[in-house]
């Protein structure tokens, strides 16, 4: 099969990971600087995964769209502006045969664990990974075919609906999206990727606050 081509959704800033606003709320916390974080460690490990051939990240926020094509991605705007599943479309079109769409929120996940997914993902037309949860959506493939993506509350079982073949395997990054606290603990157990990493480090209360919670 010809390389992917993975299309990430990027929010503007002010809209973006709001459950988190609590967390980044405490002392030293920034919550642009850790939606970017996560933003940048996820689009990292799909441009290093050998099975990408590009990435192309669908945004109106300037600082995204910086950020992303400093590290090698391509960018597109949101000319449709009419919420997440009509971005993805957008991003998605003449992007080639094999197209996957990925959460921007994949602190931990690992260039390895895609590779993994896209390979078992190459053995239907459309394809999903549900999240830890089992009810949302961080990955959702189509190979010569329409993405139709079904993001939003109980995307899983809407894309299952829809055709696409759940996959499952040893990728806990790739199912470890951050919408909460608690996601992002889970993440920092797994081990982020550098962004974050250095983050949570410079924020030592954050940091402090995210080991101490259970």
């Amino acid at each position: 099969m010809d390389s992917w081509s993975v299309v990430v959704p990027a929010k503007r800033l002010a809209v973006a990971k709001t459950r988190l606003q609590p967390l980044t709320a405490l002392p030293g916390g920034d919550h642009t600087a850790l939606v970017l974080a996560l933003l940048a460690d996820t689009v990292a490990a799909a441009l290093a995964c050998p099975a990408v051939g590009s990435v192309v990240v669908v945004t109106d926020e300037p600082a995204a769209a910086d950020l992303v094509r400093g590290l090698g991605a391509r960018t597109v705007p949101d000319e449709p502006d009419r919420g997440l599943n009509p971005a993805l479309e957008h991003g998605a079109r003449g992007a080639g045969e094999a197209v996957a769409a990925l959460s921007s929120d994949l602190p931990a996940l690992r260039p390895a664990e895609l590779e993994a997914a896209l390979a078992a993902a190459s053995t239907a037309p459309r394809c999903f990974v549900a999240d830890a949860q089992g009810t949302g959506t961080t990955l959702l493939t189509a190979v010569g075919t329409p993405l139709r993506p079904r993001f939003g509350n109980g995307s899983a079982a809407a894309h299952r609906a829809d055709g696409a073949v759940p996959l499952h395997g040893d990728w806990p990054g790739l199912l470890r999206d951050v919408d909460t606290a608690e996601d992002l603990r889970a993440a920092l157990a797994l081990g982020p990727g550098p962004r974050t990493t250095e983050l949570l480090r410079v924020w030592s209360t954050l940091a402090v606050h995210l080991g101490a919670a259970r």
